[in-house]
């Protein structure tokens, strides 16, 4: 939370006037857009493409943790693991809208610095702010935002794809948020065990910024399209690739060889995960938050998609009658099960 001395309490301003000052700033960018705030619906006028919606809900002590999340990286991740989405379908994100559940402890500021994490995530990604909510809660801060994209019906890429021989393929590298993820929580039991330690997070940027701030896959998407290349099938690695890979599979009807040498892990993963006890493949995974895209291609497009920088190939679709494996150096089998996050799952 923000630690500037000049605070204003919520109840100065009201609902509505808070609205107004958080969202003073945006500005549309799509001509989509035929309406925005200041109604009570927004207008979106896609002109003959189709919409594609989707909501992800973030809610404090489950998604994140304010002890070592600010709010501005907080407000920037909210809009990204919305709009990542967007991009597993092959559309292109235009709007959103964002409510918000706030407790007392939270003021003005504190929410201008989630907005500006909010606006800097809309100008990177070309997204409009179109309208949202806010309530009081009595459970700390409950994120709630809703994507909408365009995309033309012929370019639509579903789970349900993905035909036998195709190339099964990630952005990026896998494990990092996860271990990032570790490495704070690790941090967090010393300053509680001792509040004059200093965090040892030197040398470790990278899989941080992997947790604190993501990016969603923008310009692979449109390098894609550059080279004419539709995926059968696509999906963002949210909850794990374990987890993904198995979503793809089920709803394709389809089975699956990976090869564990194939997943790109970067270097800091693997140094965290060494000193963590952890091995860097059971991250990648099953550690999700990395918010790559794994895809499937026809295995025409093994020479073009070989030459894309940061993209992987790692390994194939079967029948469905052969399962879902992931294979060892020494050719051993193991089956893929889904253990990524489960936000349901017995305590």
């Amino acid at each position: 939370m923000s630690s500037k001395k000049n605070k204003t309490e919520l109840y100065e301003l009201g609902e509505f006037q808070l609205i107004d000052r958080l969202t003073e700033s945006f500005k549309p960018k799509n001509a989509s857009t035929a309406f925005g705030i200041g109604d009570d619906c927004a207008v979106i006028s896609p002109k003959g493409k189709k919409m594609v919606v989707t909501t992800d809900l973030l809610l404090e002590g489950i998604h994140f943790d304010l002890t070592y999340f600010p709010l501005k990286h907080l407000g920037y991740k909210s809009v990204i693991v919305n709009i990542s989405d967007v991009y597993a379908m092959n559309a292109t994100p235009t709007q959103i809208t964002v409510s918000l559940g706030i407790s007392k402890r939270f003021c003005v500021e504190d929410l201008e610095d989630l907005y500006a994490g909010i606006k800097l995530a809309c100008d990177r990604y070309g997204v409009d702010l179109v309208g949202g909510d806010t309530s009081s809660s009595f459970t700390g801060l409950t994120i709630s935002i809703t994507a909408i994209g365009e995309v033309n019906e012929s370019d639509i890429v579903y789970r349900s794809g993905a035909q036998v021989n195709d190339l099964i393929c990630v952005t990026g590298n896998l494990g990092a948020a996860y271990m990032g993820l570790q490495l704070l929580e690790r941090e967090k039991r010393v300053f509680e065990s001792n509040s004059t330690a200093k965090p040892e997070l030197k040398e470790y940027e990278y899989i941080l910024e992997r947790i604190l701030k993501p990016e969603a896959r923008k310009n692979f998407i449109e390098e894609l399209k550059e080279k004419g290349i539709k995926p059968t099938s696509m999906i963002d690695i949210s909850d794990g690739l374990s987890s993904e890979l198995l979503h793809i599979c089920k709803n394709s009807e389809k089975g699956c060889r990976i090869y564990i040498e194939k997943i790109p892990i970067d270097e800091q993963t693997s140094q965290m995960a060494e000193e963590l006890g952890i091995e860097p493949t059971v991250a990648a995974l099953n550690g999700g938050e990395d918010y790559e895209l794994l895809f499937t291609v026809p295995i025409s497009t093994l020479e073009t998609i070989t030459q894309m920088k940061g993209v992987s190939i790692i390994g194939h679709i079967t029948e469905q009658s052969t399962g879902a494996y992931l294979v060892t150096q020494s050719n051993d089998e193991i089956k893929l099960t889904a253990q990524g996050w489960n936000s349901l799952k017995k305590e």
